[in-house]
């Protein structure tokens, strides 16, 4: 799906060859400050590489427009971003700057209840907990139904036992679902449970 050659992204970044297939779950693995997050933004499109090339679906990253990329690859935030109003405004929101059409009540509720927040729709999103508002960012990207999810510490605010059950239900879901999970954890216990390829990014560097 991803492949990426000679890639090299000012002096954080030198990758010579990596590919990253479609319909499984990657986990992207190593040390604070090793290049993991600017690796997913590089396949966002949210930065631009140096030099070499990246290719999605065996086309150039520089030759697909950004904005038509970035809602068939959608990437997660470590904090995303949380706006006033309502859980239900929040959920939508994604929607709304995707211009796609808007769901039922009924719909945001099976979100809530895949992610795990026992919370109503008109409740504020601000008086959530950060693990809460993790979870409710990940409900809004779901809801846009891409072809792939870039997730950078998804579970980072989560305690251990909802962090298996969110981690497990994505998984699930991905592979159900025919999608492409590609996924920056801290834990090492996520990646070999749950990682059909595991990519370890050290010094900027791929270490197979």
């Amino acid at each position: 799906m991803f492949h990426l050659k000679e890639v090299k992204y000012k002096d954080i970044l030198n990758i010579e060859n990596l590919i990253i297939p479609e319909y499984k779950v990657t986990c992207i693995v190593g040390e604070s400050g090793s290049g993991k997050t600017t690796l997913l933004k590089l396949l966002n499109k949210i930065i631009s590489y140096d030099s070499g090339e990246i290719y999605y679906k065996n086309k150039p990253l520089s030759q697909i427009d950004s904005i038509a990329h970035r809602r068939n690859v959608v990437m997660l935030p470590q904090s995303p971003a949380i706006f006033n109003g309502s859980i239900k405004d929040n959920l939508l929101i994604g929607l709304k700057f995707a211009e796609k059409p808007i769901v039922s009540d009924n719909k945001l509720t099976e979100i809530l209840e895949f992610i795990n927040l026992n919370k109503k729709l008109n409740e504020n999103a601000q008086k959530l907990s950060g693990g809460e508002k993790q979870r409710l960012a990940l409900g809004r990207i779901l809801l846009l139904n891409p072809e792939v999810f870039l997730l950078d510490e998804p579970s980072s605010a989560l305690d251990d036992e909802t962090e298996e059950i969110i981690i497990k239900k994505l998984v699930e879901y991905t592979k159900s679902n025919n999608k492409t999970l590609i996924m920056v954890t801290h834990s090492k216990k996520v990646a070999k449970d749950f990682g059909d390829n595991i990519i370890e990014v050290k010094k900027g560097k791929i270490i197979n």
